[in-house]
């Protein structure tokens, strides 16, 4: 008589182990947070690279320090005048910069219209005073528009202040004055002035953009925008 095999307790069976969905959203969680630290590593940390192609810097007819006045640059006794209101935190400002920035300087260059940068601080208010202030100082040595530029150029960059005194460095400012500058917010109370004429202005988000006094549409942003803004006011 064959014997009868004696029955399995299922609750004693090894169980293959698996990988649950719990340990599954840890591990994607633990490479994001790596992930993000690295990439917030490189946005410190990255050195900084010149992307301009070195040509000519408008002169500065207003620097920084006047209370409630922006930074003025281009050929003094031009018939229009464009006023920027931007952020260098500004992600819409940095597209602006990108699509209608060109045009604008070619306009500067040629003596049609001078530009007034006004450089605001509500967008990052842990960053964006530190760039704003690092902008007021190359403006004072005569850089307005090629650090500007340059900050827009590498956007995702943190811009801590070394990264900003490294760039003054290789724009050729004076190593000194800006280094103090930077280090010092020697801007910051011009910025608060420039903060509150833009205000009075009522100026509520960036970029804005005038001509000779005229705001324009946020559908006139672009190279035909401006250009035919600044026509008109050329009578």
């Amino acid at each position: 008589m064959s014997k009868s095999k004696t029955p399995v307790n299922p609750l004693l069976q090894s169980k293959k182990r698996r990988i649950g969905p719990g340990i599954v959203v840890v591990v994607v969680l633990l490479l994001a947070l790596g992930a993000g630290v690295g990439v917030q590593y490189w946005r410190s940390n990255s050195g900084v690279e010149v992307s301009s192609s070195g040509g000519p810097e408008p002169t500065v007819i207003t620097g920084p320090g006047t209370t409630g006045q922006g930074v003025k640059v281009g050929q003094a006794g031009a018939k229009v005048n464009i006023d920027l209101y931007l952020d260098f935190r500004c992600p819409h400002c940095k597209d602006f910069e990108d699509e209608a920035g060109e045009a604008i300087n070619k306009l500067v260059d040629d003596g049609t219209v001078t530009l007034t940068y006004w450089p605001l601080m509500f967008v990052n208010p842990d960053n964006s005073p530190r760039l704003a202030n690092a902008f007021a100082a190359a403006a004072a040595e005569g850089k307005a528009r090629s650090y500007a530029d340059e900050l827009y150029a590498d956007f995702a960059k943190s811009w801590t202040e070394d990264q900003l005194i490294e760039l003054g460095k290789q724009l050729k400012v004076d190593d000194g004055k800006f280094e103090a500058g930077v280090k010092g917010n020697t801007y910051g109370g011009w910025l608060e002035s420039v903060g509150q004429a833009a205000t009075t202005r009522k100026v509520e988000g960036t970029p804005t953009v005038f001509v000779n006094d005229k705001q324009l549409p946020a559908d006139a942003l672009t190279p035909e925008g401006i250009t035919a803004a600044v026509n008109e006011a050329k009578g």
